[in-house]
């Protein structure tokens, strides 16, 4: 059994690499790419107003790489500015990258590692005791074209707490673009899909794969999706399975040791 990781690089590749460690066979077969916004502009100028903020919240490791990428020099995180992470792999995203600019730990939000689940509904109940009536937040992610994806059910949440909520691009997503050897793996795996595990720990990661990797690839006929094994790491990206036909679906939570078990269980 071939474990497929889906996620953006470089988290394709070291999560690829922490499983062949825990003995499991796995290959990066990044599914979304990540790029620059394409206009850098608002991210400055959001370092720039960040006193005014009382949160930002990061949807992704890859919304906190390139917001502090694209941190102008000099610039500091203010001491009463809160940072809120969904999980730990973006908690800890904060941490490294945010020693920089003097973030501390303890404004750090964000769900313990073995909370149940990592979304922004386990994240709410640590920061609906504040008092946000009138205070700016922004949710820091990431969306296509400049339209920036922010979370619509947080959103809620917080403009209902009183709270002026807005949203910033710091990078695009778009499909990602396969080596020919990836191509090759592609291919095995959608022709004997049960000598293989995706991987996916976002559902538009599936719409990737069924309107632009599969299309690009030389198959000798379309790939009948109800046959696929995925592993994923979110109740919504089991939907979006289901309606894409797929029956053999793994759900855990995106914790290194429960994927390992739960890919081991299920072969």
């Amino acid at each position: 059994m071939l474990a497929l990781v889906t996620r953006p690089e470089p988290q394709a590749t070291a999560w690829a690499q922490a499983l062949q460690q825990a003995g499991v066979t796995a290959h990066a077969l990044p599914l979304i790419a990540i790029s620059a916004p394409a206009d850098s502009q608002p991210v400055a100028q959001l370092w720039r107003n960040l006193a005014s903020y009382r949160a930002l919240m990061f949807v992704s490791p890859a919304a906190v790489d390139w917001f502090m990428r694209l941190r102008p020099d000099q610039t500091q995180w203010p001491q009463n500015t809160l940072a809120c992470a969904p999980g730990p792999g973006t908690a800890k995203q904060l941490l490294a990258q945010g020693a920089a600019c003097l973030l501390l730990t303890e404004q750090l939000v964000s769900p313990a590692a073995d909370a149940p689940q990592f979304d922004s509904e386990t994240l709410w109940p640590l920061l609906a005791d504040h008092d946000w009536v009138n205070q700016k937040v922004c949710i820091v992610s990431g969306g296509d074209n400049q339209d920036a994806k922010g979370r619509t059910w947080l959103t809620q949440q917080w403009r209902a707490r009183g709270a002026h909520v807005d949203t910033l691009l710091t990078y695009q997503r778009g499909p990602a673009i396969w080596t020919p050897a990836q191509q090759l793996v592609a291919q095995q795996a959608l022709a004997h899909p049960a000598q293989h595990t995706w991987l996916l720990s976002s559902s538009e990661a599936l719409g990737f794969l069924q309107d632009h990797a599969a299309p690009s690839l030389t198959l000798t006929s379309p790939p009948d999706w109800s046959t696929l094994r995925v592993l994923v790491t979110h109740p919504r990206i089991a939907e979006r399975a289901q309606q894409l036909g797929i029956s053999h679906i793994i759900q855990t939570r995106p914790d290194l040791a429960e994927v390992v078990q739960a890919l081991r269980s299920a072969t």
